[in-house]
């Protein structure tokens, strides 16, 4: 079973409470679905006593993964946070989802994170997604280390790992350990540390004994030994290091250690640690890593600030006692506490009881309106996965939760009321495949329209849209992944709800001139219904909208009912001609008609002008208009040519591609009804590897027999 929230707590497990910003590290797990983050997790939240046992995956009962939806799919759908301490030193491992659709969760454990630990399988090895992340890593100057886990599968290739990692990532990633083999000279039971040649001996479990390094093991690694001394002395701010190691000098391991710390918490030095989570080989190992090597906060450069008016504000300090300035990063409903928010702190200090300026702007666009209030924190808890734990305060640089903010968003600031400020956003992607969601009764209609409000509230990677054309409400995701995930936490809401088919906002217009006839006439007992008039229906260029002429000559149409015509043509061009859709681009001339003294009426001439436009458009060709978009699709080189024959098979123009540094642009005009799986299909086309981005440009004549075919379906 899933652990439920409890304000309460958990009996028996105290929460970590620091003092100084110095000795907390906040590390961002990051790696491909099924690369063992969550396992690894849970083993290191074990390992550390901060649990009695651990959880597995296949039965639902990891701490970080107790998202409904995580159980069912076993995998990680959101970001979870799990402290745990260690010689002192709070250790905030956040967990991320792997999968590409999930990619919203991994930003905002970027963003509350200080380091990134890459999880990689010793047997599935680097995947194309991981290289883009390691780069977004680095686009940030994001500190990294490397895991190498899964080593008891039966098909785990450490070597063949690293020498993965070392290829995909670049230089300076080395490992500091290598595996040592058991008596059956199959399973890792051991690790030698490259650094202080010390063995780490687990053959009798957790924790190892621990010993020095016999002379025949020191051959071996002499080589690897030698490359990763090199690259510490090379990083090392001692300018001497190198001339004593090169004349043949013995370098200590107190003189390495700490210029292996620091190259690691600058981001110039990425180490590689050999970790089995089943058999606890290597956990002490990466925790030794984590704490010495991450940077505290303190060392971590700060998002910038501004008044929530965007006046200049000075710098922020990981400061306990500076100006508080926290953001939530990650928002979720729960139905037995209400609103819960994941904080991180980036200066001064979180107390319960404290009134706090709540401020969100910049994602009007996406359903988050601009937003500031004022509200009271009664309480400041410390989040292990669903289980929230009352803490005194969170200082500068740590992670915290609160429950029902009223108005608390992912990505909203939160400040001290009387001196407001605004954090600078982090960037999201955009949401691109999209699902239409109804209701399946009236009475679900309420309690749709307030599940979608919580979802968008807490997920800044979904977009809710209500096309006032196609009269659908249209939910933007991530992905297939994504959306399943978004429907079922819908009806676990208890809504009844039914997706259906996504329309686009086609158009129509006259490809040619047509003349129009309209008689209204009827007669039944006192005044009856005349209007009759004749228009001329001439195509407009693109873009031009509608023009009504009034070229009546004789007194034809009384000057007084003009108005009900264009009205009652303005009515039909809104309702469409053929397929429903609104008619556009064109010019209407009412040049003659006839009126009778009693019987016309200002409706009778709506009537008859709807009629007129009727039956120019039986005389006329009528064609439906397409949405086209401009799309920009980023991809590796490799796939430029697949990705450009794909655009033309979908009716695209390719307009050429240019070299982006890491990979290729793909620039393209494709229509809007073939994008609607886009997002999907790009993914199984470039192996996860592939982005893009789209903007409407333009309406342009869709194939006859594509608006046969709309025809027909609107027909039925």
């Amino acid at each position: 079973m899933a652990q439920k929230t409890s304000e309460k707590g958990l009996a028996g497990a105290a929460a970590p409470v620091v003092t100084e910003p110095g000795r907390v590290r906040n590390v961002v797990l990051v790696g491909h679905s099924g690369s063992g983050k969550t396992t690894l997790v849970e083993a290191l939240l074990a390992a550390t006593g901060t649990i009695p046992r651990a959880g597995t995956v296949t039965d639902g009962t990891t701490v970080t993964d107790h998202d409904p939806a995580a159980i069912r799919q076993q995998r990680s759908v959101a970001l979870a946070c799990a402290p745990l301490m260690h010689d002192g030193v709070k250790i905030n491992l956040l967990d991320t989802p792997g999968y590409a659709d999930f990619v919203g969760e991994l930003r905002a454990g970027l963003r509350a994170a200080d380091a990134a630990l890459f999880v990689v399988s010793a047997v599935d090895g680097v995947d194309e997604s991981t290289v883009a992340l390691w780069e977004e890593c680095a686009a940030v100057g994001m500190p990294r280390a490397v895991a190498i886990t899964r080593l008891d599968h039966p098909r785990a290739d450490y070597e063949e790992a690293l020498q993965d990692c070392q290829e995909a990532f670049g230089d300076n990633v080395m490992p500091i350990y290598q595996p040592m083999l058991g008596d059956d000279g199959q399973s890792v039971a051991g690790l030698l540390g490259l650094v202080t040649l010390r063995v780490l001996d687990y053959s009798q479990g957790y924790p190892p004994r621990a010993g020095e390094a016999e002379p025949e093991h020191l051959n071996p690694i002499a080589d690897d030994r030698n490359q990763l001394i090199e690259g510490i002395i090379a990083e090392s701010e001692d300018e001497t290091l190198m001339d004593r190691y090169v004349a043949g000098e013995l370098i200590s391991t107190e003189a390495l250690v700490p210029d292996l710390e620091k190259a690691v918490a600058r981001g110039n030095f990425y180490p590689v640690i050999p970790v089995c989570a089943g058999t606890g080989v290597g956990l002490d190992a990466l925790l030794d890593g984590l704490v010495g090597g991450a940077p505290s906060p303190l060392e971590h450069e700060l998002p910038v600030v501004t008044g929530v008016d965007g006046s200049p504000r000075p710098p922020l300090t990981c400061d306990p006692d500076g100006p508080l300035v926290a953001e939530v990063v990650r928002t979720t409903i729960d139905r037995h506490v209400g609103r819960v928010s994941l904080v991180r702190v980036f200066s001064g200090t979180l107390r319960p009881d404290q009134t706090l300026h709540v401020s969100g702007h910049g994602m009007a666009e996406r359903g988050h309106p601009d937003h500031d209030a004022d509200e009271r924190v009664a309480h400041v808890y410390a989040p292990l996965g669903a289980q929230l734990r009352e803490v005194p305060y969170c200082i500068a640089g740590d992670l915290c939760a609160i429950t029902k903010s009223g108005s608390a968003e992912t990505g909203d600031t939160l400040s001290s009321k009387d001196d407001p400020l605004l954090m600078e956003p982090w960037s999201m992607p955009e949401p691109l495949l999209p699902i239409a969601v109804v209701a399946k009764t009236r009475s679900d209609e309420d309690a749709l329209a307030k599940n979608l409000g919580r979802l968008v509230a807490g997920d800044p990677t979904l977009r809710l849209e209500r096309n006032p054309e196609t009269h659908q409400q249209v939910l933007w995701t991530m992905g297939e992944s994504h959306a399943d995930v978004v429907l079922d936490r819908l009806r676990a809401g208890g809504v009844e709800l039914d997706t259906e088919p996504v329309k686009v906002a086609l158009r129509e217009t006259f490809g040619a001139e047509a003349k129009g006839h309209g008689r209204h006439v009827k007669q039944s007992g006192g005044h009856g219904q005349y209007a009759v008039c004749d228009i001329e229906v001439s195509p407009l260029p693109r873009g031009e909208g509608f023009q009504f002429v009034d070229k009546v000559v004789g007194g034809a149409v009384p000057h007084n009912y003009i108005p009900s015509v264009e009205k009652g043509v303005r009515a039909q061009l809104e309702k469409g001609l053929v397929a429903g859709y609104p008619v556009v681009d064109l010019k209407v001339t009412l040049y003659d008609g006839k009126a009778h003294s009693v019987d016309s009426s200002d409706a009778a001439f709506q009537t008859a002008g709807a009629l007129a436009l009727r039956a120019a458009a039986e005389n006329g060709q009528l064609t439906l208009l397409e949405p086209v978009d401009e799309i920009l699709v980023k991809v590796p080189e490799n796939y430029v040519g697949a990705v450009m024959s794909d655009l033309s098979g979908r009716r695209g123009r390719p307009m050429g591609s240019e070299s982006d540094g890491d990979g290729s642009l793909v620039r393209a005009e494709v229509p809007a009804t073939e994008l609607i799986r886009y997002a999907v299909e790009l993914r199984a086309l470039t192996s996860g590897t592939g982005t893009f981005t789209r903007r409407y440009v333009r309406h342009e004549p869709m194939p006859p027999h594509l608006t046969d075919a709309v025809r027909k379906e609107h027909a039925r």
